[in-house]
């Protein structure tokens, strides 16, 4: 396979490697098919596990943890639970309490603030960059207070927000940074790993991730190792020693099994990663092909990012993403929304005085980002039939038309007419 004067495969080639027929159902993810590439290395992982009979914390969960330090180049990581644990976890080890704000973004899963509100502090929102989607830098220094105490912005969709202008409003302010990394393992900024851009670095492991678990699990990276032993007594109640508690923690250990599993996932990663960041620049190609650009917004792209694209979301414009949406799902075309209600406009939080209207740029995004598939396994004709699928639903492609066909495609689907 033809390499490009970049080090990038070439598109057009990819898309004689697979076999399945433009028009078939697409799935928004599937996880199986990963399964069945490594089925029997993980099955041997697990059943080390099960003749050993050590499934709570010990050597599985302690290798997985230097593993996943060096991956990220931290000198700490600590496993947990969940990657919701991740963030509660952090915020308790700093000290995060009541009285004290907290400034993240209202664009993101429920978990960034729950966690803040579940410590007894209060969040602060501001608003996004329009571009990357994560937290606005100016916006957030804009929402600090005398009460601030911790930034904690989302590296969203796997690519990692602009840090440098935190780093200088923590300092001024003496501020710690929490970085929300559940979706951006292995994303860079500047050269550096997500997770080593803040005080504390946390990660989920839920199935779907870019690093997926057999269920829930969760890691916290820092530099500090004082904080790192707390949060290792933290995430056993708070357990110093024997039954000596000196603070309350939680129940969030990190099981051996999920250990051992992401073990055996985690020498992947890097080649899914590279799959994924192909698939998104297919997807692009593609929406200019079908000159779509007029109609939809591809993902934004920040330089100085190794975006990891734990997911590939698209802007829908003109009021028309619902529409859209609901047209790929009648085609069986998988589709979601991330995420269709602020966080600022969630009942829950009522209570904190924020009204429509106050973050028009999450609001915006909220309403018009869809996202398509993007696993590792996904096809060229897959794609292809997302991308055909959307022209149709804006109305730029009619059912029985194939003049559009990506060049290489074009052959091939003749050929299935034909026969």
């Amino acid at each position: 396979m033809a390499d490009t004067a970049h080090g990038k495969r070439d598109c057009s080639e990819l898309q004689f490697e697979h076999s399945a027929p433009i028009g078939e159902p697409v799935p928004f993810i599937n996880l199986v098919e990963q399964y069945r590439a490594m089925e029997s290395e993980i099955n041997a992982a697990v059943q080390r596990v099960f003749s050993e009979q050590r499934f709570i914390l010990g050597d599985e969960v302690a290798e997985f943890e230097c593993d996943m330090a060096e991956y990220c180049d931290s000198r700490c990581a600590v496993g947990c639970a969940s990657g919701t644990d991740a963030l509660i976890l952090s915020l308790m080890a700093l000290g995060i309490g009541r009285g004290d704000e907290v400034i993240t973004t209202p664009f993101s899963f429920f978990a960034t603030a729950a966690a803040i509100h579940r410590v007894g502090a209060k969040p602060v929102f501001a608003d996004i960059d329009p571009v990357s989607l994560n937290l606005d830098p100016q916006a957030a220094e804009a929402a600090v207070t005398e009460k601030t105490r911790t930034i904690l912005p989302v590296h969203l969709f796997g690519q990692c927000a602009e840090m440098e202008p935190f780093w200088r409003v923590a300092v001024r302010g003496g501020f710690s940074i929490v970085e929300d990394a559940c979706q951006a393992i292995g994303a860079e900024y500047h050269g550096r790993r997500a997770g080593v851009l803040g005080t504390l670095g946390c990660f989920s492991f839920f199935p779907t991730k870019n690093l997926g678990a057999a269920g829930d699990a969760g890691l916290i990276t820092t530099e500090d190792p004082e904080i790192a032993q707390r949060i290792s007594r933290l995430r056993v109640h708070g357990e110093a020693d024997r039954y000596q508690h000196n603070e309350v923690g939680l129940c969030s250990r990190l099981d051996a099994l999920q250990a051992a599993v992401l073990r055996v996932k985690l020498k992947h990663l890097d080649t899914w990663t590279a799959a994924r960041q192909q698939n998104a620049q297919r997807y692009d190609e593609l929406f200019q092909h079908y000159a779509l650009l007029d109609s939809i917004e591809c993902p934004g792209q920040l330089p100085e990012r190794r975006n990891i694209f734990n997911q590939y979301c698209i802007r829908v414009k003109d009021g028309r993403r619902d529409a859209v949406m609901q047209s790929l799902r009648d085609c069986n075309i998988g589709c979601a929304v991330y995420y269709p209600i602020p966080l600022h406009l969630q009942a829950c939080f009522q209570d904190l005085g924020y009204r429509e209207g106050d973050f028009p740029e999450a609001e915006a995004a909220a309403s018009e980002v869809l996202a398509l598939p993007i696993f590792p396994e996904l096809l060229p004709e897959q794609q292809e039939t997302v991308v055909r699928g959307i022209a149709r639903a804006i109305g730029v492609l009619n059912d029985t038309d194939t003049s559009l066909l990506f060049p290489a495609q074009t052959h091939r689907w003749t050929e299935r007419r034909a026969a």
